[in-house]
């Protein structure tokens, strides 16, 4: 039996492709890892042993005729509970879909059939996606939360029970999870993956994102993801083609960095901001501190009039017909959500608009930002999710960010270091975190 755990899910996908493994011994291997796991890590939500099995020998045979479908081919994904499947139910956290499946696949799903995947189950998400809550604890200590809302999908990566897997960042529920998991976590610049077919929270701000152990395995994955959708008018086109080649590549200039601690920088513990000031002194040629721009004190406000509108408009019919099987936080949520006016979600509109103007001019200079992923390590206690401090601002601009391993907080815990691009400059945008994944490394 193949060890999962010592190869990278694009290592994995060649020895597919060389016939070295096959797709059932390495979903044999998930099995067992998920055997092993998930009694004490709850990250799945639907998951089907059986199933898994079928899809994997459907998939080594057609494999052996000649005609692999794709880059992805007999590779289980693992995917958040919020995206359509029509052989898988699609719950989205909430009771009102309990074992209710989607009519037809995602288009997500689509894609990763097309590049010859296998679905090999749903992953838990909070309520909605949003922030109440799931039964999903933190593999590195189960006392503590994985984050949310794409709380599974993370969970999953960090306990190897798959390599790869799909999630959705509304505000911050990719790359707070990554950081406090310890795994990679790519959210992709807004508009490159379609979200049609997957619960929509937030037009404007919905975008899925993707999990792995590392910045080439997210490329990997991501490539394949990265479509235009005529059903989804917020994607457009974009050649994804040299995703992978630009994690090989060597940076023609060491990058330069800006690093903001933002106003939260308060909130994170001791151990924590030690951890920062020694990556800002390590890498003191390269990174240049900022105080963040004066506008940006007024985007969590405007961010989450449009995440609560959004929520109230997408959710009221959860909410009229009984409020009480929804949770506390949902309740209010899309009770505030109703009380703003127009003009209120126009002017949130207006001012993302108007702070990508203003901002994209810092990409001219510096080859992205740095910032904490999260408020630290992983919140002590399983009654929240942690805060979205840390990634709110970045959701709203439409830009790619990714929350990287590289740092360890108080208790030995993961504690995420966060790049972040300008917009539609992802290519760039991934081969500079590839090289701070090797740099930081060798610290």
């Amino acid at each position: 039996m193949i060890e999962v755990s010592s190869l990278s899910a694009y290592e994995l996908s060649l020895k597919l492709k060389s016939g070295e493994i096959s797709s059932i011994d390495l979903c044999k291997s998930y099995i067992d890892r998920i055997k092993k796991f998930e009694k004490d890590v709850k990250a799945w939500q639907f998951f089907d042993e059986k199933l898994l099995l079928e899809k994997a020998e459907e998939a080594d045979d057609y494999r052996k005729s000649g005609k692999p479908l794709g880059p992805l081919h007999g590779m289980p994904i693992a995917i958040k509970d919020i995206i359509g499947t029509y052989d898988m139910p699609t719950e989205c956290g909430t009771v009102f879909r309990k074992k209710k499946s989607s009519s037809q696949d995602s288009e997500i799903v689509n894609l990763l059939k097309n590049a010859g995947a296998i679905v090999m189950g749903k992953t838990v998400t909070c309520e909605l996606a949003y922030i109440h809550p799931s039964k999903t604890r933190n593999p590195h200590d189960y006392s503590r939360t994985p984050g949310g809302s794409s709380s599974g999908s993370a969970a999953v990566v960090a306990s190897y029970m798959s390599h790869l897997s799909i999630g959705s960042q509304t505000g911050g529920s990719v790359i707070r999870p990554a950081s406090y998991c310890g795994v990679v976590g790519y959210k992709p610049s807004y508009g490159l993956i379609s979200r049609s077919g997957v619960l929509k929270v937030s037009d404007k701000l919905d975008t899925i994102g993707v999990f792995g152990r590392s910045v080439k395995d997210v490329a990997f994955l991501a490539k394949s993801l990265i479509r235009k959708d005529l059903y989804d008018a917020s994607t457009i086109y974009f050649s994804s083609d040299r995703m992978l080649d630009v994690c090989e590549e060597k940076l023609e200039f060491d990058p330069k960095f800006i690093f903001y601690k933002t106003k939260n920088w308060k909130n994170i513990n001791k151990k924590s901001q030690e951890a920062f000031e020694f990556l800002i002194k390590s890498f003191k040629k390269n990174i240049e501190i900022y105080d963040e721009p004066s506008y940006f004190k007024e985007i969590p406000k405007y961010h989450q009039i449009i995440h609560e509108v959004d929520m109230a408009n997408n959710f009221q019919v959860y909410y009229d017909k009984d409020k009480s099987k929804l949770s506390k936080e949902m309740n209010d949520a899309i009770s505030r959500g109703l009380k703003y006016s127009a003009k209120d979600y126009s002017d949130a509109i207006d001012f993302m608009k108007q702070s990508y103007e203003s901002y994209k001019e810092v990409f001219e200079d510096y080859y992205g930002i740095l910032t904490p992923s999260s408020n630290g390590v992983a919140d002590k206690g399983l009654g929240s999710t942690g805060s979205a401090d840390f990634q709110k601002i970045w959701t709203y601009l439409g830009l790619p960010a990714i929350s990287l391993p590289l740092l360890t907080g108080e208790n030995d815990l993961p504690l995420g270091l966060q790049l972040v691009g300008n917009k539609f400059d992802d290519l760039r945008f991934l081969g500079t975190a590839k090289w701070l994944e090797d740099n930081c490394k060798d610290e």
